[in-house]
């Protein structure tokens, strides 16, 4: 029987490779072709009213940080509270820009819990990054208005949350900055790529800069602007960074963007599966997931027992499930903070990411569900 992985890119692979053809035809790979294209069609369909295509959702992160400390005059050690339930990019970058990461505890819907953010705020701090794992909104809007109160900048993660709507919203329109990923194992997949949308204009306009090693002119911009004599001339304003994505990568994304509602509602569907078939299994406890908003549903996670174990049970039965996330204080480089965030630390004891992809049919979400019915059967006598 064929295994059942976690994740299985699906691309619309004909049209992928003619969007792809005219780069190649108009002999522009890089940035500024297709790029464009895809921050046009992003603002139309999320509502952002900026949005700059980056090379990946660690930059995206990285450089939605970095203008906002450059702006706010942030100084080296101040704070930005964070979740140690996340991947560890979301950390790094903090510490990228020589800021310290505050951790806060997690609530039940694995997101940043409210509570405990107020909690570690201190003079210090200055901005609150939240992830919305797996597409869930958990406590945002809390959080959002608590940064408000407090006069902190919100940074959105939404790496898992492309096509995740808050009513009438897309998630992160109401942020200070958002940024995403377009991984291959994400909702929009490219190969790798990213995007980062500022709430503000003047931030949007510097970061392609700061995305092009400090350069004021990107190269498609002066080849189709400027007058043929000085196309050569720019001015290098910032240590920049080689951050900046290509036309490759956004022609990939300009496809997957023309189905992301229907490949989010087929992966709403398979969940609702999920749902219908874990719901008589008392050893497994679903994630939950708040009302009032329309998940990506990037990952099905649910919290069981045993959980390496059960992960060997599962995988002798052809199904490969994953782990999203080790705590992140469980790591030496953030080991200062271990102990802080219990509710995480017992999390990622238990979490167990099921397959979600577009490959998934219910007759295999039906064999999922049977297998880990054995395998608890196996592990837990009671069960």
């Amino acid at each position: 029987m064929e295994p059942i992985h976690l994740f299985r890119p699906q691309y619309r692979t004909e049209e992928a490779l003619a969007e792809i053809r005219e780069c190649l035809d108009e002999g522009w790979t890089g940035a500024g072709f297709k790029t464009l294209q895809f921050e046009e069609a992003w603002r139309r369909y999320a509502g952002f009213p900026h949005a700059h295509f980056v090379n990946s959702g660690t930059a995206a992160l990285h450089l939605a940080l970095k203008l906002l400390k450059e702006r706010g005059g942030w100084s080296e050690e101040d704070e930005v509270i964070t979740t140690p339930f996340t991947f560890v990019s979301t950390n790094h970058v903090i510490l990228y820009e020589r800021l310290k990461p505050v951790f806060a505890d997690i609530d039940d819907y694995l997101c940043l819990d409210p509570v405990s953010v107020e909690s570690r705020i201190t003079e210090r701090t200055r901005a609150v990054c939240f992830v919305g794992i797996g597409g869930n909104i958990g406590g945002y809007r809390q959080i959002r208005d608590l940064c408000r109160a407090r006069g902190l900048a919100l940074i959105l993660d939404a790496a898992h949350m492309a096509g995740t709507w808050i009513g009438s919203e897309h998630a992160g329109v109401d942020a200070d900055a958002t940024a995403f990923s377009f991984h291959s194992v994400k909702n929009l997949p490219t190969a790798d790529a990213g995007l980062v949308c500022f709430a503000r204009e003047d931030l949007d306009r510097e970061v392609r800069q700061w995305s092009w090693l400090g350069i004021d002119k990107d190269t498609y911009t002066r080849s189709v602007e400027e007058a043929a004599t000085y196309r050569w001339r720019y001015e290098v304003r910032h240590l920049g960074f080689k951050y900046h994505g290509n036309s490759v990568m956004a022609a990939l994304a300009l496809v997957g963007l023309r189905y992301l509602e229907e490949d989010n509602q087929r992966r709403r569907e398979i969940a609702n599966w999920y749902d219908e078939l874990l719901r008589n299994m008392p050893a497994l406890t679903p994630v939950p997931q708040p009302d009032g908003f329309r998940s990506s549903r990037h990952l099905y996670q649910v919290m069981v027992d045993r959980r390496d174990e059960m992960i060997l049970g599962l995988n002798r039965r052809g199904i490969f499930p994953g782990m999203h996330y080790a705590e992140n204080t469980s790591y030496a480089m953030y080991g200062y903070a271990e102990g802080t965030c219990p509710r995480a630390q017992q999390a990622a004891d238990r979490i167990l990411s099921l397959p979600m992809h577009l490959g998934l049919t219910r007759c295999g979400v039906e064999r999922i569900a049977q297998a880990l019915k054995e395998t608890m059967s196996e592990l837990l006598p009671h069960y």
